[in-house]
């Protein structure tokens, strides 16, 4: 089985940026970490795209990773992003399928 990603990008305007880095930071990604038991996470400011904000969960197979999406455990992390931020902040969630991996 290859290892696989779950991506959440979100679309933060400057003027909540800093907000939304602190609660990200502090609140959100350790409590998905711990609902989604991926393997690790982390996250990334887009420096291509200003305002593009790209979390990622590693998950051991796409099955994994596709089964959190369709679980219940997801459900309060949504709603608790949905009340913090409303329609300010548009995001969309995608799977990503580790197909080659190589270092030097």
């Amino acid at each position: 089985m290859a290892k696989a990603y779950l991506t959440v990008r979100a679309e933060v305007p400057e003027a909540e940026r800093a907000r939304f880095d602190h609660w990200y930071e502090t609140d959100h990604l350790p409590w998905a970490l711990r609902v989604f038991g991926a393997r690790r996470a982390w996250r990334c400011w887009s420096k291509s795209a200003l305002g593009a904000h790209i979390a990622f969960y590693e998950f051991a197979s796409v099955d994994a990773a596709e089964a959190i999406q369709q679980s219940d455990a997801i459900k309060p992390l949504i709603a608790d992003f949905d009340r913090v931020w409303a329609d300010r902040v548009p995001r969309r969630r995608e799977v990503l399928e580790i197909v080659q991996e190589i270092e030097p």
